[in-house]
């Protein structure tokens, strides 16, 4: 093991002792700066689409901070606090986090952790089945949306920019009119 990585065990240690939110990710803990404003202004009105969305359906939306423990299929668990999580198994539904795989995650970029974003925790959610994973670039104005392929792996990325409509695949009828989302 590399002496600069912890284990899952202690990062719990550490993390029960903070006040900062923190992720955990492959051995590595990377701490969360609050969100700028237009983060802030992208997330709540993505919270707004998919709680009408999902209203009254079985799957369910997650708004960060919520802890997902992602399940062991690297070598140990991870931790992370997407910006929006869907979730549709709801047997990993607990108190303070969920423990499984959701079904669509959503990282809205910020400069300080874009790089965690597009690297880590795009393998981390590739290795772990994340059906649908989209990518915000506040900065680009536009939604990249990757699918898991029959393979397991994400293929090339539907990109959606301008005044287009990001369409979900893996959710029927679940769409984001971009020029909506990016007007502050």
């Amino acid at each position: 093991m590399n002496p600069d990585k912890i284990t899952y065990s202690e990062f719990l240690e550490l993390d029960k002792n903070s006040e900062q939110l923190m992720e955990f990710i492959d051995g590595d803990v990377y701490l969360q700066a609050s969100p700028s404003t237009v983060h802030q202004r992208i997330s709540r009105k993505l919270t707004t689409i998919f709680d009408l969305y999902f209203s009254g359906k079985t799957c369910e939306p997650f708004v960060a901070p919520f802890d997902i423990i992602l399940p062991v299929k690297t070598t140990d668990k991870n931790k992370v606090i997407p910006d929006l999580s869907v979730i549709c198994d709801k047997f990993g539904l607990n108190e303070n986090n969920y423990i499984g795989v959701p079904t669509l995650i959503i990282e809205i970029l910020s400069p300080s952790t874009a790089w965690i974003d597009i690297s880590k925790k795009f393998h981390l959610y590739q290795t772990n089945g994340v059906k649908e994973y989209w990518i915000i670039s506040p900065k680009n104005n536009d939604i990249q949306i990757f699918n898991l392929d029959e393979n397991g792996f994400y293929g090339e990325p539907s990109t959606f920019y301008g005044d287009s409509i990001a369409v979900s695949t893996v959710f029927e009828g679940l769409k984001v009119y971009l020029k909506d989302l990016f007007i502050a």
